[in-house]
């Protein structure tokens, strides 16, 4: 017998229908020599201090640095996952061969291979390795099953991140906390985290040092064309009227009119960050959502394996393009022009070196039905930039006209769309812009020369501070270890130095948000005074630093190539956190006094409050019910509201856990959410409207083994 390990009981569903293990059994499928089991996101995870001894329970000074003799992994503590992993345990030991069928990127490899490694796994694994979830893809992967040592330096890759964040995030969270924070404040320091929140209050600096100053500008229109004079801003309003009383005194005469032909490339296809950025300036979604529907298409089987970093297809696929492109019957008007030739073999989108275990993320051709609109967007933005990237480039006039008036020069520059080419796809939606590019503005025939009367004046401005991060800027920042890159090419050589992965990103940002380091004001991110106070705490350059912490990147990378030892990453850590350590100890800085959840401006007032005269204990409230207290009975992460729809685990990316507020024809209160999340199942309840069930029913609602929601009669 053959048994597939899924990371999803949905997923394990369609492979087993796939392969004809049809008939349910407790746990798993079975039936043509297999059996089809799954893991529900994260299992196992490393073993915390006080699993190797009782006295790393304690946060102390004199105990740091921690550092095991050996790293272990223990299963998650949780029913649910005790259960199903004795399932799998069973199964793998019985079985003449394994076949890894986890999510097909480094977070899915480290999952399955713990799994197997806490199971005591001797049998030989196969691996399954696809990039979407269609029939087609699943069929053609099982015939071409991979020998599972070839993703051992995945594996180790993955192992080295989660020792590395489990070194750097115990031993500096502990030696910060001890050594400067006051009361019950914990001050979490991460590999990634703290770098990401170093960006962010190093740009909230700028903004808060910077002083606004007027300038002025000397502007005229001749031949209804506004021309801005060459010179330096004038920093004296003086001055500036001196100008214009000499602009009056003289005409305005053309020097130079260069008109040229050029292309703008089309915009290349998503990877992850990409499309979170995309998402972000146009529907203002966050990271984290914009992962969670990608996340979605990809198992309804509509999208390709969307936790990539590259935006390139491989050349193999190029056969393939067509038939896609067909199967997109919402977009036959913009897919009919690409199919009426040969799809070209263009070097910006097929590139074999420019592709690893993925590709870039596009369509996969199956119809697009039952989306919500939030996934029907994000599957729009996915669609529409695959069309773009075979449709031809598009053509535009550049036009620079000078001039001068007396001795004082002008300028003004125009451009013009002469064939729009890939901006058809766009025709009744925004094109996607680049930074600083300029909107089509078409200037009159000037002749070198000419000249005539002209309309001058001043222009009065305000220099502007920078600008605030949003999650599209951090994102992109983060994956340039916080350089400032608009050119795309540039950026493909930098992501190898970027800080987190594609696929982490978004948490790193969710947990700063919820740690209450940095907060959002409409879709701009502010460091609070704690998240301040925090990077001023930490002296040690190491940890704060984008380009430091882009090396480690770096070396993350080479070792899933199989180009750098885990072994020397992970010596390299214990010493950096060896010296940290020292370091820190006899340090002398600023001790943090105001907690993550108080404002500075409260601690002040508070301060300045006299005591408050006695008076007679008034009885205590009842305590509200607060869901975000509660962990997430799947993996124990801390739970988030979602928006105004749903509570979800913190660890969402890879746990999956969420619970809506409305479920079966019932919003749920938030004692019955209470009651689900700590004990497993509400009271009865009356009137939940059941699928194919005529009236209303009467039960309990409660979570299943697989963590999904039914109703208990």
């Amino acid at each position: 017998m053959k048994v597939c390990i899924a990371e999803k009981p949905s997923v394990a569903r369609d492979i087993a229908e796939i392969i004809g293990a049809k008939q349910r059994k407790d746990g798993y499928y079975e039936g043509n020599g297999y059996q089809v089991t799954w893991t529900f996101g994260h299992f196992c995870t490393l073993k915390e201090p006080h699993d190797y001894t009782e006295q790393w329970k304690f946060w102390r000074l004199e105990d740091l640095p921690i550092i095991p003799s050996s790293f272990g992994i223990k299963l998650i503590a949780n029913n649910g996952v005790e259960r199903q992993f004795k399932i799998i345990e069973q199964l793998v030991q019985q079985c003449e061969e394994v076949i890894n069928c986890g999510d097909a990127g480094q977070e899915g490899e480290l999952i399955q291979r713990w799994v197997l490694l806490k199971a005591q796994c001797t049998a030989p694994v196969k691996r399954l390795w696809i990039s979407s979830l269609t029939e087609e893809a699943i069929r053609e992967g099982f015939q071409k099953l991979k020998d599972a040592d070839q993703y051992n330096n995945l594996y180790a890759a993955g192992s080295a991140r989660a020792i590395g964040d489990w070194l750097l995030g115990m031993n500096a969270t502990r030696l910060f906390t001890k050594k400067f924070a006051m009361g019950k404040t914990v001050l979490s320091i991460g590999r990634v985290q703290t770098p990401t929140l170093a960006m962010i209050v190093a740009r909230q600096k700028e903004i808060n040092a910077f002083v606004s100053e007027e300038y002025w500008e000397l502007k005229t229109i001749y031949r209804e064309t506004e021309f801005t004079a060459t010179i330096d801003r004038i920093k004296v309003l003086d001055r500036a009227e001196k100008g214009l009383a000499y602009l009056k005194e003289h005409p305005f005469e053309i020097t130079s009119f260069e008109k040229k032909e050029g292309k703008e490339g089309n915009p290349r296809l998503f990877d992850l960050t990409a499309l979170q950025v995309e998402a972000n300036k146009k529907y203002a979604y966050s990271a984290d959502d914009t992962l969670k529907y990608i996340q979605g298409l990809y198992e309804k089987k509509l999208v390709t394996y969307p936790r990539v970093d590259t935006t390139y297809l491989s050349e193999d696929l190029h056969p393939k393009i067509a038939g896609i492109l067909q199967d997109m019957t919402p977009y036959a008007a913009l897919t009919a022009p690409v199919l009426a030739k040969p799809i070209p073999k263009l070097k910006t989108v097929f590139d074999d070196k420019k592709v690893t275990d993925h590709h870039a993320i596009i369509p996969t051709g199956v119809y697009p039905a039952n989306l919500g609109l939030e996934e029907k967007r994000v599957y729009d933005l996915v669609a529409r930039r695959f069309i773009a990237a075979f449709y031809p480039e598009c053509k535009i006039s550049n036009t620079t006209v000078l001039g001068k008036v007396g001795q004082v020069e002008f300028k003004v520059t125009g451009k013009q769309i002469l064939e729009p080419g890939w901006k058809e796809v766009y025709a009744n939606d925004v094109a996607p812009k680049k930074e600083g590019e300029e909107e089509e503005k078409i200037l009159p025939v000037f002749v070198v020369g000419e000249s005539g009367p002209h309309t001058p004046r001043i222009h009065q401005g305000k220099t502007s501070p920078p600008k605030a991060f949003t999650e599209a800027t951090l994102l992109r920042a983060m994956e340039t270890a916080g350089k400032q890159v608009e050119d795309e090419e540039m950026r493909e050589l930098l992501k190898d130095n970027g800080i987190g992965r594609p696929s982490t990103r978004a948490n790193i940002i969710e947990t700063l948000f919820r740690r209450k380091y940095i907060e959002k004001r409409k879709k701009n991110i502010y460091a609070t005074q704690t998240g301040i106070d925090l990077i001023d705490t930490i002296q040690t350059e190491l940890l704060k630093s984008p380009e430091l912490t882009g090396i480690w990147e770096r070396k993350l990378r080479l070792i899933e190539k199989g180009e750098y030892a885990m072994d020397t990453f992970k010596q390299e850590l214990i010493q950096m956190v060896i010296d940290l350590t020292k370091e820190v100890k006899t340090a002398n800085y600023k001790v943090i006094t105001i907690a993550p959840d108080q404002p500075a401006e409260k601690e002040k007032e508070k301060d300045k409050e006299e005591k408050p005269k006695k008076e007679a204990k008034p009885k205590e409230p009842k305590k509200a019910v607060v869901i975000e207290e509660q962990q997430c009975p799947k993996c124990k992460a801390h739970l988030l509201k979602k928006g105004n729809t749903a509570y979800g685990c913190a660890n969402f990316k890879v746990c999956g856990f969420k619970v809506p507020f409305e479920v079966f024809g019932k919003k749920l209160t938030d004692k019955q959410l209470a009651d689900l999340l700590t004990k497993g199942k509400t009271g009865k309840i009356k009137g939940w409207k059941l699928t194919g069930v005529e009236g209303e029913t009467e039960g309990k609602l409660v979570l299943n083994a697989g963590f999904e929601l039914a109703i208990e009669q």
